[in-house]
């Protein structure tokens, strides 16, 4: 796991070029603490840079930029769980290794099966790799995207980064976006493929862009998708599949070199991967949870349920309001592009490094895989809504009620209006008012992004489990994932999101994945053995923190939102008298933080 940026300028000197690398390495560190590296091809006016977190191969052999038969150079941010397999292949064919990272297989598995060969990883990766010979750049991210990577293409060159700040250091990348602000307040966060900088797109998913140095030219190409299949209609084979799968996954992603742990939330999801890690692991597993003085939204009670049952080394933090006000500004400032979330991943995340550990084991990917959320059982009446007459979905957009005022966004069409609708913060009536522009501005910015790929075709849940997945998962959850833990130099791997694992989930017939009483039933009555009933038999609680009460006492909150514009006191005022969301407020706060700073 790393932090990498790169840059090829073909109007600036090299020497200038190296120094725009070294400035972007500089401010990834935080992610890449071990070790640091550039690489310089003069003839393509390229650098490539790194920053190290060694997990696998902590010696000096395993340092970046890495070559490979003086011809292949990489700079690599991931890790593939299938790198010792594909090695031993590799070896049958004749090649030869000199340590014993993953980096090196990637560069191997390149020398042989040419761009083919990103088909055949199996983890979360992105990098860019050099073939010095063709005189051609990749750039390449996981399927899931699972790892950030951010690009930008200019007449004079390319760049590239693990963070849009560091890229946006580069002179030429650092026009603002001025309608950023539009989207995190509709979304909650960035969607993709928008970013805080004009220039600035994230690498699809699943894609890599080829850049060749000898024209100038670049083509995207997607490499990995995941489809929907509805072939597995037997229950039994259905719980042994998914059983056996989640549990090689797992046991793959407790490979490290490292010390390495689990985050135990007291949910279904993450009591699954630590019952199914603790049983891989020969020495007592490391486990890590938080929980709070304020009852009603701690979990401690069910994280001791599986501590006990599973007798770990379990690490459990008592996060008190101060420790969170003390950090809030520190938080937010850690934050590469804004969101609503990520607050918790970056307390655990500092948790996990406080206590030695450079990788941490989580559930995320369960509730998007099997029917976690409320968006299953409610997509149906979504679909039908946005079928209404545009005169009935703006009825109630200018009412203080949140269901109502955000059936408007139904008018936007198919899975972007669905989802603003069910998931959506502010109405373009609210976005508007704060922003002092015309409600039509906001309306136009959202219908034309971000463009999503069409979801017709699939029935209606394994829709919502699409829209999970690839929008809220996508663009919240990984990212604030990533960039929180990456802020501590922490690695987060996730199992659910292994590619045969999501391929498998995808084949399984909706009504056996989704079915049940209860949400995620499923996943219950497969792990049943396994995971206590007080742990899946309770309200779904998530991981949340007391925000209500921990932003109305905050001094800083207060602060920042009287001293930001009248709508700033509005809502702030608003959210004290009990009529706005925690999350809205948080948002708020964002863009008043950015503005200031």
């Amino acid at each position: 796991m790393c932090r990498i940026a790169g840059l090829a300028d073909f109007k600036n000197s090299i020497s200038q070029t190296q120094l725009d690398v070294e400035q972007m390495c500089n401010m990834l560190i935080h992610g890449g603490p071990d070790d640091g590296g550039i690489f310089v091809a003069e003839n393509c006016n390229l650098v490539l840079g790194n920053r190290r977190l060694s997990l696998l191969d902590l010696s000096t052999e395993g340092h970046m930029p890495m070559s490979y038969k003086k011809q292949y150079y990489i700079t690599y941010n991931g890790e593939i769980y299938n790198y010792q397999i594909l090695k031993n292949e590799l070896i049958s064919l004749g090649h030869t290794f000199s340590n014993k990272t993953d980096t090196e297989v990637i560069l191997a598995s390149y020398a042989q099966w040419g761009s083919l060969a990103f088909t055949k990883l199996k983890g979360m990766f992105a990098f860019a790799l050099f073939d010095n010979l063709e005189n051609e750049l990749f750039l390449v991210r996981d399927g899931a995207g699972i790892k950030p990577l951010y690009y930008a293409l200019h007449k004079d060159g390319l760049g590239f980064a693990s963070e849009v700040k560091a890229l946006s250091s580069v002179s030429t990348f650092n026009q603002k976006n001025k309608n950023w602000p539009v989207y995190m307040m509709a979304y909650g966060h960035i969607p993709e493929p928008v970013t805080t900088f004009q220039e600035i797109k994230p690498l699809p998913k699943g894609c890599f862009l080829k850049y060749s140095f000898n024209n100038r030219n670049y083509h995207f190409q997607s490499f990995t998708h995941y489809s929907y299949s509805n072939q597995i209609t037997d229950v039994a084979i259905a719980m042994r599949s998914v059983k056996k799968s989640l549990s090689t996954s797992v046991e793959s992603q407790l490979l490290a070199d490292a010390p390495i742990g689990v985050f135990l939330s007291g949910g279904l999801d993450s009591s699954i991967i630590a019952s199914l890690a603790s049983k891989s692991q020969h020495e007592k597993l490391n486990t890590l949870s938080i929980y709070f003085e304020e009852k009603e939204y701690s979990e401690k009670k069910y994280q001791d349920v599986l501590i006990q049952k599973l007798q770990c080394n379990h690490h459990q933090l008592l996060l008190k309001r101060e420790a969170f006000e003390a950090a809030l500004p520190q938080i937010l400032t850690a934050m590469d592009l804004p969101s609503s979330d990520g607050v918790n991943t970056w307390f655990i995340s500092k948790y996990a490094a406080e206590k030695g550990l450079k990788a941490v084991l989580s559930g995320l990917g369960g509730d998007e895989l099997f029917g976690g959320y409320p968006s299953f059982s409610r997509i149906n009446k979504a679909q039908w809504l946005q079928g209404l007459p545009q005169v009935l979905k703006n009825a109630g957009k200018n009412s203080a009620s949140k269901k109502l005022s955000r059936m408007s966004y139904l008018n936007l069409d198919g899975i972007k209006g669905i989802y603003l609708f069910l998931r959506g913060h502010f109405t373009p009536v609210d976005i508007a008012h704060y922003l002092g522009a015309y409600e039509s501005e906001i309306w136009s910015m959202l219908d034309a992004m971000p463009v999503f790929m069409d979801a017709e075709g699939i029935d209606v849940k394994n829709k919502a489990g699409w829209m999970e997945f690839n929008m809220y998962m996508q663009n919240q959850l990984l990212r604030d994932s990533d960039v929180m833990s990456m802020n501590h130099g922490v690695e987060i791997r996730v199992p659910f999101l292994d590619n045969d694992h999501i391929r498998l989930a995808n084949s399984i017939s909706s009504d056996i994945k989704y079915s049940g009483q209860l949400p995620k039933q499923f996943l219950i009555d497969t792990f049943n053995d396994d995971i206590p009933q007080e742990i899946w038999n309770r309200p779904k609680m998530g991981f949340s923190f007391p925000f209500n009460q921990w932003l109305a006492e905050s001094n800083y909150v207060k602060e920042v939102m009287l001293n930001g514009n009248e709508q700033s006191k509005k809502y702030y005022n608003k959210f004290m008298g009990g009529h706005l969301h925690w999350s809205q407020l948080m948002l708020l706060l964002i863009l008043n933080h950015r503005n200031n700073n």
